[in-house]
C-alpha cells in the first residue's frame, strides 16, 4: 500500500509542542515523558543529582524505572516503563562507537530490570531533538506510533492502524513516510518490534539507520530480555524521530580539540591495524567463529561441546567470500571507522512469508552464527543468515532463540519431548527445517513455537509438570539464569567466565565480563583474588559505556601497537585514557581512570539493590546451571576424557583407573561446584557485598550511593552495617 494512504489513516491522539534548545556539555537537561494510558506528554527536568549519580544512558533508565514501579510491578502492568537514553557522549561524530543508546524495562523473562544497548541513529537524533531520555509508561487502547520532530519541536501520539508489524517492512514504511526526500531519509530513525514480540517473551526492538549506499533502512537490535514484548504489550507499533542538521559539535563540548585529536588517533589505529588484528571492517564480530572453535569455546549442541568438525562451513571466511558485502562504510553512526555493522545484500529467502524476497540481512554477528548455527548443530551458512533475518524482522532475540532451540533439541534427543508434543517438528540437532518452522510459529503465535517463546526457564517447569522430566537434569542443561538465556560462549574451562555470566545483575550476558581469554588462554588471572579483581573491574568498566552512550568494541577489538608493553594490557590502558579524555572534553569534568570506575560502581550497585527490591538479587539467584561449569553427562565427559582425567589426577590426586565415567563425573562436579562457591565469596567481598550478595551500607556510603530509598530496601532485607 502507498505510504501516503497509510498515513492518511493516522488519527492524532495528542500533540505536544516544545521549545527547541541546545545541548550543553553533552546534556539537554530535560527528558520526554509519555503516558499512553492517558495520552499525556510532558517535559521532565534532568536534575544535577541525576547527572552526578546516574550520568545518563543506563543510569537514567534505571532511575526513571525505579521511580515508576513498585516491588509488585509485573512486566505487563501499565506502570512498567520503557526508557531509552543515550548519554553525554552519545552523538559525537569524531570517536568511533559514539552512537549507542540504552533501553531499560522490567523484563518479561526475569521480572527484574533489563538493560540492552543498541546502535542506529535513534539515540543521537533523540538527543539533538532536545531530549536526554524518552520515558514511556501506560498502555494504548489501539496501535500507536510516537513521532518526535526535533526541528519543528513537536511530539505526537498517533493511531496507526495500517502499518506492518515486522521490523524490516515498517522500518521502510515509516522512513519513507516521514522523510521529505531520498536525501532526508538519513535524518529519520525508527524503533519497531515485530510479530513474534506479540506472542513470545523474547521480543526485541529494532533501531533503524538509513544506509544511503544500499538505499535501505537497516536494523540494529536491542535484543535481550524481552523489551520488544513490553513494547507491543503497550500497543506501540513504532517510535519515530526526525532531526535534520547533524554535525560534529552539537554536544557543545567544553574542549572540541581534544575530542578531535583523540578520534584521529583511534581512526589511524583502526586503519593500520584492523586487518592484522580482528578484521572488524570485513566481517564484524563474526571474526571469532573459528577462533572460538580452535580453543574449544564455541557452544555446540546446547553447550555440550566447544568445537565441531563442520565449523569451517560457517567460518568467517565463508561469510566474507560468499555473503557479506565488502567495501561498504558499515558504521551504524556517523564517524565510526570500525564499520562492523556488516550486511548480506540481495539475500534470497527460502522459507516463510517473505519467501523469494531479496533482502538485506544485518549480520551475522558472532552470537548469531554461534547460537543459530553451532549450538543448534546447524552448519549451513544460508540457514544461519535466514534465521538471523527472521529473528530480526519478527523481533526475536537471536541469542535467546539459539539457546532456547538448542535446549529443546537436547530435550528431544533425550526423549523428554517427542514429535507428538512438538506438533510434528523433529527438533533434533542439525534439523534446520524444524528450527526455521519453530521461528515462523513464534511469529504466528502457533504450535510449539508458542511454547518455545516462553523461554528456557518456563519450559523447564512445563516439561517437569506436564511430561514428567527429571527436574535436576533440566536445571543442569537448561542454559538460563535469573530467567535469561545464556549468550554464546562455552565457560566450562574458565572459572572467571562462569562468574562473568552468573554474577551479573541482569542475567548471563557477556557484556558485563568477557574473561575467557584472560583466564583460560593467557592465564592472566590465576588466583581467586585475581579473578575477583577482574570480576570487579571489567563489569564496572563495561557499565561505563552504557552510561555515556558508547560502544565497547573500539576499546578492545582494536589494540594499540604499544599495548603489549603496558602495565595492564588486558585493560588496554591507552584506550581507557582516551575515554577519560573524551569524557572530560565533552562534560567539563576532571575524572581520572579510577573515578571512571567509581561512576559505574554507583549505578551497578543501584541496579543490584533494584533487583533485591523486585525480589531477586541474592546469592540463591546467582546459581548457575551446571553445564556452564562442567560436564553433566557421560557423553560430555568422554568427549574430553583426557583433559578431565588429568585434572582429577593432578589437582585432586584422584586415581581414575578402574573408575566408571559416572564416578568421575560426580567427583569432578563436587570440586568444580566448590570452586564456584569460593569464587562467589571472593567476588562478593571485592564488590563490597555480604555473603548473600547484598551491598553493604558502609560500601554504598563510600561510593556515594547511599540514597534514602536505596538504604530503605537494604534495611528491609536485614543488611547489617
Amino acid at each position: 500500500m502507498d505510504v501516503k494512504k497509510i498515513k492518511d489513516e493516522h488519527v492524532t491522539l495528542q500533540e505536544y509542542t516544545y521549545q527547541l534548545g541546545n545541548v550543553d556539555k553533552g546534556y539537554t537537561n530535560r527528558t520526554l515523558y509519555i503516558n499512553l494510558s492517558e495520552n499525556k506528554i510532558k517535559t521532565k527536568e534532568v536534575t544535577q543529582q541525576m547527572k552526578e549519580k546516574f550520568i545518563g544512558g543506563k543510569g537514567f533508565g534505571l532511575w526513571y524505572l525505579w521511580n515508576a514501579v513498585t516491588p509488585q510491578t509485573k512486566w505487563n502492568d501499565p506502570e512498567n516503563e520503557i526508557v531509552i537514553a543515550g548519554g553525554p557522549i552519545c552523538g559525537i561524530t569524531q570517536y568511533p562507537g559514539s552512537g549507542k543508546s540504552l533501553i531499560c524495562t522490567i523484563s518479561p523473562l526475569t521480572g527484574i530490570p533489563i538493560d540492552s544497548n543498541v546502535g542506529g541513529y535513534f539515540g543521537p537524533l533523540l538527543k539533538f531533538s532536545g531530549w536526554d531520555a524518552l520515558e514511556i509508561q501506560g498502555k494504548a487502547d489501539k496501535d500507536v506510533i510516537i513521532v518526535i520532530d526535533g526541528n519543528n519541536g513537536t511530539v505526537k501520539i498517533e493511531e496507526a492502524p495500517l502499518e506492518a508489524i515486522d521490523g524490516h517492512v515498517i522500518g521502510e514504511q515509516l522512513t519513507e513516510m516521514y522523510a521529505d526526500s531520498e536525501e532526508d531519509k538519513r535524518n529519520v530513525a525508527v524503533v519497531t518490534a515485530g510479530t513474534a514480540a506479540e506472542h513470545t517473551l523474547v521480543g526485541l526492538l529494532n533501531f533503524t539507520f538509513y544506509d544511503v549506499r544500499r538505499k535501505v533502512a537497516r536494523l540494529k537490535q536491542a535484543g535481550r530480555g524481552g523489551i520488544g514484548t513490553v513494547f507491543r504489550n503497550k500497543k506501540i507499533k513504532a517510535l519515530v524521530v526526525k532531526y535534520q542538521g547533524v554535525k560534529g559539535n552539537l554536544n557543545n563540548p567544553v574542549d572540541q580539540g581534544t575530542i578531535n585529536q583523540t578520534g584521529i588517533k583511534l581512526h589511524k589505529e583502526i586503519c593500520k591495524l584492523d586487518d592484522k588484528q580482528n578484521g572488524m571492517r570485513k566481517i564484524g564480530t563474526a571474526n571469532i567463529i573459528e577462533v572460538m572453535d580452535e580453543y574449544d569455546l564455541l557452544p555446540t549442541h546446547n553447550f555440550k561441546f566447544g568445537m565441531h568438525k563442520d565449523t569451517h562451513k560457517i567460518s568467517s571466511k565463508v561469510f566474507i567470500e560468499k555473503y557479506i558485502t565488502q567495501g561498504m562504510a558499515d558504521g551504524c553512526w556517523y564517524g565510526c571507522s570500525m564499520a562492523c555493522a556488516k550486511a548480506a545484500d540481495k539475500f534470497e529467502l527460502k522459507t516463510g512469508p517473505y519467501k523469494g524476497h531479496l533482502v538485506t540481512v544485518d549480520g551475522p554477528e558472532y552470537e548469531n552464527a554461534a547460537g543459530l548455527g553451532s549450538n543448534c548443530g546447524i552448519f549451513d551458512p544460508h540457514v544461519v543468515l535466514e534465521l538471523n533475518f527472521y529473528c530480526d524482522t519478527y523481533a526475536v532475540d537471536t541469542i535467546s532463540f539459539g539457546t532456547i532451540t538448542a535446549f529443546i533439541m537436547d530435550c528431544y534427543e533425550n526423549g523428554i519431548i517427542n514429535k507428538e508434543i512438538t506438533g510434528g517438528l523433529e527438533l533434533k540437532f542439525g534439523n534446520s527445517d524444524a528450527a526455521l518452522e519453530l521461528l515462523h510459529q513464534m511469529s504466528r503465535g502457533e504450535g510449539f513455537g508458542k511454547v518455545a517463546g516462553q523461554g528456557v526457564h518456563r519450559m523447564k517447569k512445563l516439561f517437569v509438570e506436564k511430561y514428567g522430566a527429571d527436574e535436576s537434569f533440566l536445571n543442569d542443561i537448561g542454559m538460563e539464569q535469573k530467567g535469561l538465556e545464556y549468550s554464546q560462549y562455552l565457560s566450562k574451562e574458565s572459572l572467571a567466565q562462569q562468574g562473568g555470566y552468573a554474577l551479573t545483575n541482569k542475567g548471563p550476558q557477556h557484556d558485563e565480563a568477557w574473561l575467557i581469554f584472560m583466564d583460560m588462554v593467557n592465564n592472566q588471572i590465576p588466583t581467586f583474588d585475581d579473578k575477583a579483581e577482574a570480576l570487579h573491574y571489567f563489569p564496572m568498566f563495561r557499565t561505563w559505556f552504557g552510561l555515556y552512550g558508547m560502544c565497547k568494541l573500539p576499546w578492545n577489538d582494536i589494540v594499540p601497537e604499544s599495548n603489549a608493553h603496558a602495565n595492564e594490557p588486558a585493560k588496554i590502558p591507552e584506550h581507557v585514557q582516551n575515554y577519560v579524555d573524551i569524557c572530560n572534553a565533552v562534560t567539563g569534568k576532571s575524572i581520572d581512570k579510577d573515578q571512571l570506575i567509581r561512576e559505574s560502581e554507583r549505578v551497578y550497585n543501584f541496579q543490584k539493590v533494584f533487583n533485591i527490591r523486585m525480589g531477586k538479587g541474592l546469592r540463591v539467584h546467582d546459581r548457575a546451571p551446571y553445564r556452564s561449569i562442567g560436564p553433566v553427562t557421560v557423553e560430555e565427559y568422554e568427549s574430553r576424557q583426557d583433559r578431565y582425567d588429568s585434572q582429577l589426577k593432578e589437582i585432586l590426586g584422584y586415581e581414575v583407573d578402574g573408575k566408571t565415567t559416572q564416578e568421575k563425573v560426580k567427583v569432578l562436579r563436587k570440586y568444580r561446584e566448590e570452586q564456584f562457591e569460593k569464587l562467589q565469596d571472593t567476588v562478593y567481598a571485592r564488590r563490597g557485598w555480604t555473603k548473600e550478595g547484598i551491598p553493604k551500607i558502609e560500601h554504598l556510603k563510600e561510593i556515594g550511593m547511599d540514597l534514602p530509598e536505596v538504604l530503605e530496601v537494604l534495611e528491609k532485607v536485614g543488611e547489617t552495617k
